[in-house]
């Protein structure tokens, strides 16, 4: 006999007791746009941001982060950078994204598959959504903290990383086949 783990339709952290972010997770839309990502992101963190600075936590050995909601089409995070903090060159295997900055700095090198390694500084406020084939590295920047919300659609997809930014492929592979969706 096999069992299986039913995932609620809706999974938010413990400390988000805000009734509007059920209502902004949206758990029958299986598939986002990286606009739609971005619209949740940026409502997150302006709407949000007491209940995210409750949760918020910052780690000088390593980034810090949690997870804020999980939906079958949606998964949302809550990461920490002090200055000098990064990421490794990767990729959202194939998701689609977005991040808003609550707080701080952060600077991002990113690339297109083929195109060249461009370079950005996000403040507290902006954020963007971005396609399936982004490749990119974040680093915390200037002298204070950052924390930033992000959204990949769809959820539960492995990063992949790369040595630098110059060896992500011309053509990002397909999503992987993931069992139970």
């Amino acid at each position: 006999m096999t069992t299986s783990i039913v995932r609620p339709a809706v999974e938010i952290h413990p400390q988000l007791t805000d009734p509007l972010l059920p209502e902004l997770l949206h758990p029958s839309r299986l598939l986002w746009t990286p606009r739609e990502l971005a619209e949740l992101t940026a409502t997150v963190t302006t709407e949000l941001t007491a209940g995210l600075r409750g949760i918020l936590r910052f780690d000088e050995d390593q980034r810090w982060w949690a997870r804020l909601a999980l939906t079958d089409g949606v998964e949302l995070w809550l990461l920490s950078w002090l200055p000098g903090q990064q990421t490794k060159p990767h990729d959202h295997g194939g998701a689609s994204g977005s991040f808003t900055v609550l707080q701080g700095e952060v600077g991002e090198e990113y690339r297109y598959p083929g195109g060249p390694v461009r370079r950005r500084t996000h403040t507290a406020g902006e954020g963007l959504g971005f396609g399936a084939g982004r490749a990119h590295q974040v680093t915390g920047i200037g002298e204070t903290p950052a924390a930033t919300v992000h959204a990949y659609s769809p959820p539960l997809v492995p990063t992949r990383e790369y040595a630098t930014l110059a060896d992500v492929p011309a053509e990002i592979p397909p999503l992987p086949a993931i069992v139970g969706r």
